[in-house]
């Protein structure tokens, strides 16, 4: 059947700065690349300028200009969708079923990966909200902000006017959640139930936000996925940003004196003299910005400075994928080892504690293939588990806890990566080929979808088509397990976790990248 477009009956909206219109289509009122604020260079975000007349809101807007060059690969297992950069990026989309002031929607705001340097709000074909708005019955709103240099960079001790430039990114997307509290109702949202969901640096971003006192109230429950900070992944480095962007002056030969020449430099020029001069003063140690700085306005992330008491007050649901940083191809196929091939390959891994570590991975996933014990992650599932237990302490609100340890059809049954559960939380499958398993993917595609929009319409994710899935305890982590079948496992891979910390070396993301890149 035909699916419907609109545009002419669609009504205006009076948004607090001026009038908007989008557009329908299948049911779903579309209005894309929303100003939500407007900000001078490494300056914090302004309300934006009223206009006369009415805006058409059928375009995405910019997204925040990168460090370097996208290059597109492993398309099959993230699809990409690129866009036009510029650094007034300070937009939001909406996809409602619903212009209705009553209708009270809950509203689902999604804060994208990229950790604090790239990626965009319509970065992954998955982002794409119109699914979960149609199936989910809520308002989905999606958000670019400041990013890198432009978002994460410390001037503060050049001048008052840059005192908070190192969190302009976070700052952004406190001004959106602020557009969104002044104006959802008009897009049928309820501005008193609003969820944050993230992926990776989204993930950080909704912890961020929560360590963020101005966001109070702002938002009241929160989805991290693969996204808990420890400072292992992303290390803080101390100090300010003289160190950093004093080499940057030096680079561009521009005299201290005139600080506010950055303001004007093309971006370009800006982020190659940030290229250049980056690494060395990282290997002395010293800030080099990139992720948000701990101040008045932004209080550290949980795990570090440990939880405000408004932040424990936020319902959460934390979770990781089984492979995370797996994206590699193996130089073998699982399917066709045979016992002693398997043998020598973990062994060639975990020598002396081959055994030991067979074991143990055998007791938590009696399922997977045990060379699978390879492509487990540890970088995103140990502190997901110690941030739900650290929340639990609080005793103010519930954390759950899950892990997506679904097996796809590629390369011999490849394990679950970074971003893989991407699709199934925003009902997107069908818009992400790999992610489709006949007999399969719908099924758990319905039961992830689901529980995230039980956990936006109440504070805890139970549904029918699940087993009941217990919030976690500061003794106990029940772990809802996403897979072919799902199930609730509990501190079962306690052991497991722990051996793998001691006898591997520290996870190197910048290594990783490297061994990808070649």
């Amino acid at each position: 059947m035909a699916k419907i477009f609109c545009y002419d009956e669609v009504p205006v909206i009076q948004t607090k700065a001026g009038k908007i219109k989008g557009y329908k289509y299948d049911g779903v009122y579309i209005f894309k690349g929303i100003a939500y604020a407007k900000a001078k260079r490494f300056q914090m975000p302004e309300p934006v300028d009223a206009w006369e007349g009415v805006k058409e809101t059928a375009s995405y807007g910019f997204v925040c200009p990168l460090l370097t060059q996208e290059t597109p690969s492993a398309e099959l297992l993230v699809p990409h969708r690129y866009w036009p950069q510029d650094e007034n990026c300070q937009n939001l989309n909406i996809w409602t079923n619903s212009l209705e002031k009553g209708a009270k929607k809950p509203v689902m705001v999604w804060l994208h990966g990229g950790g604090y340097t790239a990626g965009s709000a319509i970065e992954q074909e998955a982002y794409d909200g119109f699914s979960m708005c149609d199936n989910g019955d809520v308002v989905v709103v999606t958000v670019n902000h400041r990013l890198n240099i432009l978002g994460f960079l410390d001037l503060s001790p050049f001048g008052e006017k840059y005192r908070n430039s190192g969190n302009a990114g976070l700052a952004d997307l406190v001004a959106a959640l602020k557009w969104i509290q002044e104006n959802i109702t008009e897009f049928g949202g309820d501005p008193d139930n609003v969820t944050l969901f993230g992926q990776s640096g989204g993930g950080m971003k909704v912890t961020g936000l929560m360590q963020i006192p101005e966001a109070d109230g702002l938002f009241h429950k929160g989805i991290i996925m693969s996204g808990v900070s420890d400072g292992k992944l992303l290390p803080m480095l101390s100090g300010d940003g003289r160190e950093i962007v004093t080499a940057m002056l030096n680079q561009l030969s521009i005299p201290e004196s005139e600080i506010e020449r950055l303001e004007m430099l093309p971006y370009y020029e800006l982020a190659q003299a940030y290229n250049k001069v980056c690494m060395s003063v990282a290997q002395k140690g010293a800030y080099i910005g990139g992720m948000p700085i701990v101040n008045d306005y932004y209080k550290g992330e949980p795990l570090i400075t440990g939880f405000r008491n408004h932040a424990a007050t936020i319902p959460l649901m934390v979770g990781s994928v089984f492979g995370e940083f797996a994206f590699a191809p193996a130089s073998f196929n699982k399917q066709e080892l045979t016992k002693t091939q398997t043998e020598e390959i973990i062994k060639s891994q975990f020598g002396e504690h081959t055994e030991k570590v067979r074991e143990l991975f055998a007791k938590a996933y009696p399922e997977k293939h045990p060379v699978d014990v390879l492509a487990l992650d540890r970088i995103f599932r140990l502190p997901s588990k110690e941030l739900v237990k650290l929340h639990a302490k609080e005793k103010k609100a519930p954390a759950y806890l899950y892990e997506f340890t679904l097996e796809f059809p590629y390369q011999n049954g490849k394990v679950a990566w970074h971003c893989s559960d991407i699709p199934f939380i925003f009902h997107n499958t069908h818009r992400v080929e790999i992610s489709n398993i006949p007999g399969i993917s719908d099924e758990l595609e319905k039961q992830i979808f689901e529980a995230a929009m039980q956990f936006a319409r109440t504070g805890n994710p139970n549904h029918d088509g699940l087993p009941q899935w217990q919030p976690v305890t500061p003794e106990e982590a029940p772990t809802m397990i996403f897979d072919r079948k799902c199930e609730v496992r509990h501190n079962f891979d306690d052991e497991l976790l722990k051996i793998l910390e001691e006898i591997l070396p520290p996870f190197n993301l910048a290594a990783m990248i490297q061994d990808m890149q070649h």
